[in-house]
């Protein structure tokens, strides 16, 4: 603990977001290894544990094993533990746990706090976080009971209907993607109520805690001249564009392939879950192995958007993703200065260099990863299996073509890394390589560059 207390003290606040999620990881990889966690007889390579770790405290769903067929009903509690543990966030966990204890929460924690739920402000970081975790377990219990009372009318299992009504709450919630059927939602395919609270569950997880707040404040206050902040209003809007636009694509593309012999409510729900589990979750009720390569390259790309900021998913976020489009619609040649304007405001020059910054740090590392499991695996795998794989990585969903259970090591290790970097931010991770700059204290001369 001393180590940990100086690594802790001259670390800078991003580098000890990450120094806490690494130590969840590791606790996390020791929880899975804990006697009864597995089911008897069942062997479970370091490598392979050590990768559920990371995808469940960064909430992916990405797995070399069977959840199913690998882990005891105390291993997969052990499971659900450990999606609360990412999906909240360590730094709101550590929060709850610190006032549980009575300790005081001092600057530094308050700008970990800050940092981890992308907050401008340190004001009010410690109430915050104590609401999303009251929101978040209130979803979680709701939704589990809703769903284990449906399942337990169908199979008359207390034990089966509660622990699949609550690993299905938990992981949709979370969106961590993992399940413990076997065969991910694909069971409850023709069931339209599974699939409507999960995609209800899935969509409070991912649209941001920030927005679920701001619209618990507009239904509890009387005040008229109540107004939603920018952030919500452009995170609404691009969550709920990109959930149309995936739907109504899904459709058009598989017209003529899965969605070919099936009634047209049966395939709007396969296009709606499939264009809402891209968002983050990694569920599915259809096999995606199925779809066009067209399909699964759009899939692919919504993964690498990802869902909300202050949210439990990854990607490179839907605020980055607007802001883009809004710069190429405000783009002009004539203008010295960035401006971008939506909602009779204005986006601050410091946002729009972090969104360009992002963009360009997510398609550098895609693309780096692309190659080098290329490299590793050879033909094995389609040039599509590892694109696919690797922005589900980055983007925390868990939708995959096979490539994290038929993978070498070292490609395992590359979707770690990625799975990891989603779920810290990539805010908190160029802040952290970058470490520490010095004020500017003088400017070169400017010149001007060709472009284009």
């Amino acid at each position: 603990m001393s180590i940990f207390n100086q690594l802790f003290k001259r670390s800078s606040p991003q580098q000890g977001i990450v120094l806490f999620y690494l130590i969840a990881i590791i606790a996390a990889f020791l929880m899975l290894n804990l006697p009864g966690v597995h089911k008897p007889g069942v062997h479970v390579d370091p490598i392979d544990t050590l990768f559920v770790a990371v995808s469940g405290i960064s909430v992916t769903g990405l797995t070399p094993v069977t959840i199913a067929d690998t882990y005891s009903t105390f291993g997969q509690i052990v499971i659900m533990i450990i999606l609360n543990i990412g999906g909240v966030g360590v730094m709101a966990l550590g929060t709850v746990l610190w006032l549980i204890l009575g300790k005081h929460i001092g600057l530094r924690e308050r700008q970990m706090i800050m940092l981890d739920n992308n907050r401008h402000t340190m004001s009010g970081a410690v109430q915050l976080i104590i609401e999303i975790v009251r929101a978040v377990l209130l979803i979680e219990l709701v939704g589990a009971l809703l769903l284990a009372f449906y399942f337990y009318r169908d199979t008359a299992d207390i034990q089966y209907a509660l622990m699949q009504g609550f690993f299905v709450s938990v992981a949709s919630t979370t969106n961590a993607g993992l399940d413990i059927t076997g065969n991910s939602l694909i069971p409850y395919a023709n069931d339209y109520f599974v699939q409507a609270i999960v995609m209800f569950l899935i969509t409070l997880g991912s649209i941001g805690f920030p927005v679920l707040l701001e619209i618990k404040a507009y239904i509890s206050n009387r005040n008229p001249n109540f107004r939603f902040s920018l952030f919500a209003k452009i995170t609404t809007i691009t969550y709920f564009a990109l959930f149309l636009f995936g739907t109504v694509m899904i459709l058009i593309l598989e017209m003529g392939n899965t969605l070919k012999d099936v009634s047209w409510h049966k395939a709007l729900f396969y296009a709606m879950f499939q264009s809402t589990t891209t968002r983050s979750a990694g569920l599915q009720t259809v096999d995606i192995s199925q779809f066009t390569d067209a399909t699964n390259s759009l899939m692919g790309t919504l993964m690498f958007i990802g869902s909300s900021p202050s949210s439990v998913g990854g990607g490179i976020r839907t605020t980055t993703f607007a802001i883009l489009i809004l710069f190429i619609l405000n783009f002009r040649t004539d203008s010295e200065r960035i401006t971008i304007k939506v909602f009779n405001r204005e986006i601050l020059p410091s946002d729009i260099q972090k969104t360009f910054m992002v963009f360009s740090v997510a398609t550098i590392l895609s693309l780096t990863s692309i190659v080098i499991i290329q490299a590793v695996e050879g033909s094995k795998m389609s040039i599509l299996q590892v694109f696919f794989e690797v922005m589900s990585a980055f983007g925390t969903c868990g939708l995959s073509l096979g490539l994290s259970s038929d993978g070498t090591d070292i490609t395992k290790v590359v979707l770690m890394v990625l799975m990891f970097i989603g779920r810290v931010g990539l805010i908190s991770f160029i802040l952290m390589i970058g470490g520490r700059k010095e004020p500017v204290l003088y400017h070169y001369p400017k010149e001007k560059v060709q472009i284009g």
